[in-house]
């Protein structure tokens, strides 16, 4: 999935080994969203010392709208908060304005942007979340 929604394009560099690392890192929670047995979504997050980092997300275009995705994203904030953090990062190709709009929604803010980020390629917009404020909603107040 990632190769064909996250990484089109690009070298790819989200292969079988690198996700297997991710899995057996204590410090990484990998997400699977199903409907019964066919993969539909999946997010890893990377929990570090002062922030967490959210390196991949992508739902299959089918169910996207659905809410699959938010309720991923949610799932690993309150992981976040549970382990005492309470600021996550992203990176997301800067030419993707769905994204874009999809994070921002949740709360998430423009960060900074990362010069030819993907693959020497595109450059990234950097984003960032600071999940000590909440609305009813689960996302920052603009």
């Amino acid at each position: 999935m990632s190769q064909q929604l996250v990484e089109h394009g690009l070298p790819w560099s989200w292969n079988e080994h690198r996700i297997s690392h991710c899995l057996r890192n204590r410090e990484c929670v990998v997400l699977a969203a199903r409907d019964r047995r066919r993969l539909i979504g999946f997010a890893i997050m990377e929990f570090l010392d002062i922030h967490a980092h959210l390196t991949l997300l992508a739902v299959q275009p089918g169910y996207q709208r659905r809410g699959i995705g938010r309720e991923l994203v949610e799932w690993l904030e309150a992981s976040a908060r549970t382990a005492g953090i309470f600021a996550v990062h992203l990176e997301l190709r800067a030419s993707n304005d769905a994204a874009r709009l999809f994070y921002e929604r949740l709360g998430y803010r423009e960060a900074g942007r990362k010069v030819a980020y993907y693959g020497g390629r595109e450059d990234a917009l950097r984003m960032q979340r600071d999940l000590t404020i909440t609305t009813t909603s689960g996302a920052e107040p603009k």
